[in-house]
């Protein structure tokens, strides 16, 4: 580092006579370079142009005959373009720069009787990461390579383009970490994109990395909540990153009484993680059947990866609605939207969901706020009510209640009811009755229609009528 500055100032000290510019140029490493080197003189006549690195020779030189000539190491990665020669610009493009292209750089251009001298600073910007994807809770390092380096101070750290600060710049055997370094226990808090920002002498240069980390990917970090409806069903989510099969997987539910070592408690009855055959190896999420009330609380996903064990916190938050009845209006109700955790919850929203005769659904909202009062159950509002609640980024769950249209009617009209079905039972009977009257009336008449058309026989059926009588008279006088 020393022999670049003597060199750097030697050379500036040298130039007598000569036009001299410094220039400082910040790249990343993988990417283009452009050192800069420009002339105000102009000439009829085509200059002669060197351009060579300190300690290593020259880059790229031009004769005044046009012949030009590169360095051994330089082929196919530098190139200095001939278009530009005509307005004095005679800067030096290097492709593909790597770390070991830092350093100073001469730009000559002799003209007859004019020398013009650039000198440039290149240096170059590496991010590593060490190791490449490191597992939750295992160490990592993130480090900013400047070659040549500038002073500690003219290095800062941005996460996702946001400022970061190390907390841990003394390790445990008091060695101070540089501020080009960053020593962390990883986490999903450390993914994303590490930018590593450079200033030297007004110039600005940065170099980016990404950070993946290996572990548990869902849910995002510890004490997510999991919102349910009393009585539905829930999925409790655990899933590590793609390819990572942890073993002896466990859920576990946490007593609230333990702060600090929580202590295991009875899942619910409907609790289950038996996997499906669709799911892959590293999702390891559960589910509640049928959720209970009592079962909202903290739940543990946990598996081993290696030599280390993974751990994700997570509370199941449950949702009811409570109806009340007032004693003396019958007919009215009110609901109230119950959650066993209402932190997050920042406002609820009452709608009224109908469906049509094709199935359609539509949804009305009614008003804001945990209660809705319904004054008297009524064919606009009987059926199904859903009690919305959202947080600061959006809706977080929802839960539904059934309101029955018998069970609002006041006793008048019940009594009514009963009335009118009396009255329609009575109708019905007797119009039975007449029907069969008027059945039997027809059926006599069809007889007596039909003995007619015989009168013959009408005068033989009367005349043994009356002989039998006549014997039966005799015999009672004997």
């Amino acid at each position: 580092m020393l022999l670049t500055y003597f060199i750097f100032g030697l050379i500036t000290f040298l130039m007598t006579g000569a036009q001299c510019e410094v220039t400082e140029v910040l790249v990343e490493a993988g990417s283009q370079a452009i050192l800069p080197c420009k002339s105000d003189s102009s000439s009829p006549n085509p200059p002669a142009i060197v351009w060579s690195q300190a300690n290593k020779g020259t880059v790229w030189r031009r004769q005044k005959s046009g012949l030009h000539y590169w360095g051994a190491i330089w082929s196919h990665r530098v190139r200095c373009p001939h278009s530009q020669f005509e307005r004095g610009d005679y800067s030096l493009q290097i492709n593909n720069v790597r770390e070991a292209d830092g350093g100073v750089y001469t730009c000559q251009v002799q003209h007859r009787d004019h020398l013009f001298e650039n000198v440039v600073m290149l240096r170059v910007i590496k991010v590593s990461v060490s190791p490449a994807v490191p597992t939750t809770g295992s160490d990592v390092t993130i480090t900013c390579n400047v070659t040549p380096g500038p002073s500690e101070d003219s290095v800062q750290w941005k996460l996702n383009n946001s400022p970061f600060v190390s907390q841990t710049r003394i390790t445990s055997q008091r060695v101070v970490i540089p501020k080009n370094v960053v020593k962390e226990k990883a986490t999903m808090k450390l993914t994303g994109n590490w930018t590593c920002v450079v200033y030297s002498k007004g110039k600005e240069g940065r170099a980016s990395a990404s950070l993946s980390v290996k572990g548990i990917i869902q849910p995002p970090k510890d004490n997510k909540k999991v919102y349910a409806a009393m009585g539905s069903a829930v999925t409790l989510p655990c899933v590590f990153s793609p390819g990572l099969n942890a073993s002896e997987p466990l859920w576990e539910k946490l007593k609230a009484s333990y702060l600090f070592n929580p202590a295991p408690d009875h899942l619910p009855p409907s609790f289950s993680q038996s996997f499906l055959s669709s799911q892959v190896p590293w999702d390891r999420s559960a589910s509640v059947e049928e959720v209970g009330f009592g079962d909202e609380g903290k739940y543990r996903c946990s598996g081993t990866i290696g030599e280390q064990r993974l751990t994700r916190y997570m509370q199941l938050v449950v949702a009811k609605i409570d109806s009340t009845t007032p004693s003396k209006k019958k007919a009215s109700m009110t609901l109230t939207c119950q959650l066993t955790d209402e932190s997050e919850v920042t406002e609820y929203e009452w709608v009224h969901v109908t469906y049509d005769l094709n199935g359609t659904q539509s949804v009305e909202s009614i008003q804001n706020g945990k209660t809705l009062s319904i004054g008297k159950v009524s064919d606009e509002n009987w059926g199904e009510w859903a009690c919305r609640f959202y947080g600061k980024e959006g809706i977080l769950g929802n839960v539904t209640y059934n309101v029955q249209l018998m069970s609002g009617l006041s006793g008048k009209k019940s009594a009514g009811l009963s009335h009118n079905t009396t009255a329609v039972v009575g109708l019905s009977i007797l119009l039975v009755v007449l029907l069969l009257i008027l059945a039997q009336m027809y059926k006599n008449h069809q007889r007596r229609k039909r003995i007619f058309q015989y009168p013959a026989l009408e005068t033989i059926v009367h005349t043994i009528s009356n002989e039998r009588e006549e014997r039966e008279r005799s015999h009672v006088k004997e």
